[in-house]
């Protein structure tokens, strides 16, 4: 929508948006199962799940009646001074899928949200139990952990600084353990363990609140998988410095083929978990913490974790996610997750082998990254001035696909397409996927490999 067609009141969110990045979006009016269509007829697969969420696909009926039936019954009730039934009901379902040391479950309306509520409550506990002087956060870059000014600051993004720094307090950063160009996944994870120690001794581990991580990269990273040393070697110093370990698995929660990502590694599991794709599916606003009962038990005894928002725990929301955790436990999606993720890599590839574009593929389960590079065999990245994934997106549009494009960090780590499409797609349906996602990157080649 160009500026001379835009009205003069209202019209879509997208107007707030860079014009750079709106050409040419589809008014989808339809959806079922993993397709959309737009309202000129034409059929898209949605190969990022809308981005990253909507797992059960469009329309599931049982998702949709458990709204209908908890809504008719009881819309609203606030949590704060009274209870019921759905809230009750759906942290019990994710506290025994997520097992021991995830026993306490406190629901928000997203994922920025859970990740601002899972350092209020480390930050509120250390105070209750006698240590005020940690209030500083470790995180990754790159990294996302939400849009909110307090996850701002959390956020591996090197051009935050110029727009929010007056407004923001951020968290101190170490290098991500990037597998891509690194000589190795583990030498990689390394360089990170290096940097998290000299942070520790540069400013002081009785001032660290936390340290969060992604276990599985999002968008941020493209989907980056750390080496496992990462992980038992940070749960390691984090333990012996008294740090607390957070894991954001807003987008890697069912989707990496476990319930958790966390969960791939037993013995380096993080202090808290923070959900929230994964249980919503995209049919109500849903963020959770995950948390020991031990810490949450201690801090209600001490002074209690006081804080909410009005809609946490909606008893809507909460009767969707019960609906979506149903769907996931019945299906057996994590394991679908984890089977027909191995054949999509697999066709992802196929595809590299045979198109320059493409120079790495990476991930877990269905949540999956394919790099963009101007040459291959050394792994050349593109220019500030090409946005190689929106182009993919604009041609791959014209192939009747949807991708998901946001450039992180203008190409300084990277450029790259996260793919992540619905749970229960099909590996028939995911080989459609990606003859579609060929024919496009052979027309984004043509055009960027000049």
């Amino acid at each position: 929508m160009g500026i001379a067609s835009r009205p003069a009141v209202g019209g879509p969110q997208d107007l707030f948006y860079s014009t750079t990045t709106t050409e040419d979006l589809p008014r989808m009016v339809r959806g079922e199962g993993i397709y959309l269509w737009d309202d000129q007829g034409n059929r898209y697969i949605d190969a990022a799940s809308g981005p990253f969420m909507t797992n059960l696909g469009q329309g599931n009926e049982r998702v949709l009646r458990a709204m209908y039936e908890q809504g008719k019954q009881l819309s609203f009730t606030y949590v704060r001074n009274t209870r019921h039934d759905a809230n009750r009901d759906l942290a019990d379902r994710i506290a025994r899928l997520a097992g021991p040391g995830f026993e306490r479950v406190h629901f928000t309306s997203g994922g920025s949200e859970a990740n601002e509520m899972a350092i209020k409550f480390l930050r509120q506990h250390a105070v209750a139990t006698g240590e005020p002087e940690r209030f500083r956060t470790i995180t990754l870059m790159p990294s996302y952990h939400g849009a909110t000014l307090g996850t701002i600051g959390m956020n591996g993004d090197q051009d935050a600084p110029a727009i929010y720094g007056p407004m923001v307090t951020f968290s101190e950063k170490i290098p991500a353990p990037l597998t891509c160009r690194a000589d190795s996944a583990e030498a990689a994870a390394r360089v990170s363990l290096a940097a998290l120690e000299e942070t520790i001794a540069r400013v002081g581990a009785h001032t660290i609140l936390a340290l969060v991580v992604e276990p599985v990269g999002g968008q941020s990273s493209g989907a980056n998988v750390p080496d496992p040393l990462f992980f038992r070697e940070a749960r390691r110093i984090c333990t012996a410095n008294g740090i607390r370990i957070v894991h954001d698995e807003i987008m890697s929660a069912v989707r990496s083929g476990r319930f958790l990502a966390s969960h791939y590694e037993p013995d380096a599991l993080p202090d808290l978990v923070v959900l929230a794709k994964g249980v919503g599916a995209g049919y109500a606003p849903l963020g959770v913490m995950l948390a020991p009962a031990a810490m949450v038990d201690e801090l209600a005894e001490l002074t209690g974790f006081n804080i909410s928002h009005t809609f946490n725990a909606n008893p809507i929301s909460c009767a969707a996610g019960i609906a979506v955790v149903d769907e996931v436990v019945d299906r057996d999606l994590c394991g679908a997750a984890e089977r027909l993720g191995a054949h999509f890599r697999g066709r992802l590839t196929d595809l590299m082998t045979r198109c320059p574009l493409v120079g790495d593929v990476r991930g877990r389960g269905m949540l999956l990254g394919i790099e963009l590079v101007r040459d291959r065999a050394t792994m050349e990245r593109f220019g500030p001035e090409f946005d190689p994934a929106d182009r993919l997106r604009l041609h791959a549009a014209r192939h009747g696909l949807l991708l998901y494009a946001r450039r992180q960090n203008a190409g300084r780590f990277g450029d790259w397409s996260t793919l992540a499409p619905p749970l229960i797609s099909t590996a028939a349906e995911l080989d459609e996927l990606a003859e579609r996602l060929g024919r496009a990157l052979d027309d984004a080649a043509e055009e960027l490999l000049v």
